[in-house]
């Protein structure tokens, strides 16, 4: 998963190429208001999507963003944030995803879309 996902407290909750769910506490995450910081819902939208993509590229390729947006909706303040990845395109040499993030009480606090580069895996 990598060092940034781990120490933010992502855990995964389903993963394929079509759709990939994880969630995030927001304690730990959050910007001196005590919100849910914007880069912390961008860090988990590029994680999501990026396994997805990763997913889809299959064995011998990896996956690499090239763009993300992201829409900040309301802000979160307790409890954890669930992304839901979807795949919108997902062809030989880039995959994008959207990925709606809601709070525990199912209200939409962010909506990003991570587009990714899809080559084959270094040798060696």
């Amino acid at each position: 998963m990598g060092d940034l996902a781990t120490n933010m407290g992502l855990e995964f909750l389903e993963a394929s190429a079509e759709r990939v769910v994880g969630r995030m506490p927001v304690k730990g995450n959050t910007q001196p208001y005590g919100l849910l910081h914007g880069g912390a819902s961008c860090v988990l939208a590029e994680t999501l999507g990026s396994v997805g993509s990763a997913l889809h590229a299959g064995e011998g390729r990896i996956a690499v963003g090239v763009e993300i947006n992201a829409t900040h909706h309301r802000s979160a303040t307790e409890g954890f944030v669930t992304g839901v990845a979807t795949r919108v395109h997902g062809g030989r040499s880039l995959a994008t995803y959207e990925i709606v993030i809601t709070d525990e009480q199912d209200r939409r606090v962010c909506t990003a879309r991570l587009t990714c580069m899809l080559r084959d895996a270094p040798q060696g």
